[in-house]
């Protein structure tokens, strides 16, 4: 997904005269992740803030899963420049939480929105005035690791399910979410819902090499049945396709064809995004493991972050056959519309 542009949605300022704090630990795991609660008043970023047309709501900062062409890492740093310039984070803090490599602290450092509930009870009397759906994960996953301790999403969906009339989407790789599958059935009912799981491949060897600790493509596929099976509105997002790795028809196919058997009521997709951010995260492990395609990418993305236009194009016309071929609807849902209004630059890398 595309960052949000606006800032104000990772606001860390405490309410005018009180003095900043420093930033509590909330746990902290044997693999040196540490999670952090972040005191956020707000929670929900306005389309005027993104410049998307939805309204976008992520309950951590950070994530384990630590996918390493993950454009969300943006996020993350400015989170902790911010609580650094407030000094609630030291000097020698800082040096802690970047790490050695710039992408460390995304996936070890993991901000807890403890307050969420509150800031989206306050946050929903804005939303009252605007039609926008609401997109759950649009930064970071929300039922990564983290929420099996602190149950944010939860909270958060619960509050949801007691209104009417809202579009909620959902965004996650992760199987936790089938954890919920009666809630969301019960948001559902007075809601218009898009739940996409999260999968780029089929093949967990590949998978495991570009996304360092998440969830197996099977458990991913079979949460996706049960959601499905509770009559919630699920489908398959694959995103990112990564040029050359996992754009081949086969492999499409063999992902559509399980989101077909998973009972999936759409699938989707849009080519990677390669932000500056990203790169000293993605392009070593792309050099390693797929040393062939390296300088094609350093080619196609050096000035831009977004997939070349003929590539792009040419991998929506094969999606669109691939969704025909499975008998799956072509209309975009709230996700994939937005993924594909992102604009492209120029560049060249053949389908």
């Amino acid at each position: 997904m595309a960052p949000d542009r606006g800032q104000a949605a990772l606001e860390l300022d405490e309410p005018p005269g009180m003095a900043p704090v420093p930033l509590p630990v909330l746990d902290e795991r044997l693999r040196g992740t540490r999670f952090v609660a972040l005191a956020n008043r707000t929670i929900l970023n306005a389309p005027a803030q993104t410049g998307m047309d939805f309204w976008s709501l992520n309950p951590y900062v950070g994530c384990e899963f630590g996918c390493t062409y993950c454009y969300a890492r943006y996020a993350h740093r400015y989170v902790v420049e911010r609580a650094h310039a407030q000094g609630r984070l030291s000097d020698a803090e800082l040096t802690e939480f970047r790490g050695p490599h710039g992408w460390e602290a995304f996936e070890r450092r993991i901000f807890v929105k403890e307050r969420a509930v509150a800031a989206l009870e306050r946050d929903l009397r804005r939303h009252a005035r605007s039609a926008a759906p609401i997109v759950i994960g649009t930064a970071t996953d929300p039922y990564q690791p983290a929420e099996r301790r602190f149950r944010i999403t939860r909270a958060v969906l619960e509050r949801l399910a007691a209104c009417e009339g809202l579009s909620v989407g959902l965004i996650t790789k992760s199987p936790l979410v089938a954890r919920d599958a009666g809630l969301l059935a019960r948001l559902q009912r007075h809601n218009a819902v898009e739940v996409y799981v999260s999968l780029i491949s089929v093949d967990a060897k590949l998978v495991r090499s570009v996304e360092a600790r998440s969830p197996h493509p099977a458990a991913r596929l079979r949460a996706l049945a049960r959601l499905t099976a509770a009559g919630i509105n699920a489908g398959l997002i694959v995103a990112p396709v990564l040029p050359g790795i996992t754009d081949d028809v086969a492999a499409l196919r063999a992902l559509f064809a399980a989101a077909r058997d998973a009972g999936a009521r759409f699938v989707c997709a849009g080519p990677l995004r390669l932000y500056p951010a990203v790169r000293d995260r993605f392009l070593p492990v792309l050099g390693a493991r797929f040393p062939a395609l390296a300088d094609r990418y350093r080619a196609a993305y050096g000035r831009a972050t977004s997939a070349p236009p003929a590539y792009a194009r040419a991998l929506q016309r094969r999606v669109r056959r691939l969704q025909a071929e499975f008998g799956f609807r072509s209309n975009q849902g709230m996700v994939d519309r937005y993924r594909t209004a992102i604009p492209v630059t120029q560049g060249e890398l053949n389908l």
